[in-house]
This record gives C-alpha cells, structure tokens and sequence, in this order.
C-alpha cells in the first residue's frame, strides 16, 4: 500500500533506526513507548491485521525478532511481553500488522 506509514517505514521511505530485521519483518523504536523498552515488529508485506495474515511464517519471523530485540535490550532474561493489536476494538489504530515488544518495567495483569 503506498499510503500505509509502515509500508512507507518498510521500504525505507521514512528512515528509522532500525533495531533488528530478517527477510520477513523489521523491528524498530516505538515512537510513543510506554515501556522503557518499546519497539515495534512489522512485516515487510502489507497485512491490515492478524486476521488478514495468509502467510505463518511472517509471523514466526516476527516473534524472532522480539527474542532477539528482547536479548539485544537485555530484558531477555528478567522478562517481556509482546503484543498483537487486531482490530479497533483491540487497539489498533496503524492499520499495518504490527508486533509490540515491551519491558524494562514489572507488566501488570490484564492489561486493558
């Protein structure tokens, strides 16, 4: 999708600070953390949502990324959540499938 921001982020069009990447997905800085650890994991191709992933193994190449964003951070060990948003009644408001990796903190439980 050419007008999709994390479409524009994954062909390099709008530079981030790229924190890990495969053939499949990258990961970056969330730009509105709420965790002292917060990035996102995005797919290189275009899904809305969960719902419209057709290809499993990009979400496999998602979920490495958050163990090795997880590691490189140093919250591998002490702990770290990750976070699909599927939807609007979910949260999501970036509609580009996206993982969040979050920790550097204690997680309270539920969440929302």
């Amino acid at each position: 999708m050419n007008d999709c921001l994390f479409c524009k982020i994954a062909r390099g069009d709008i530079p981030v600070k790229v924190l890990a990447f495969n053939e499949h997905a990258l990961a970056f800085p969330d730009l509105r953390p709420v965790a002292p650890t917060h990035a996102l994991v995005i797919p290189r191709a275009h899904f809305a949502s969960l719902g419209d992933l057709t290809d499993f193994d990009v979400l496999g190449a998602m979920h490495a990324l958050a163990v090795q964003v997880a590691r490189d951070t140093g919250i591998l060990q002490s702990g770290f959540r990750t976070v699909i948003n599927s939807g609007p009644d979910a949260g999501q408001t970036v509609f580009h499938l996206h993982l969040h990796v979050l920790g550097g903190r204690p997680m309270e439980w539920p969440p929302g």
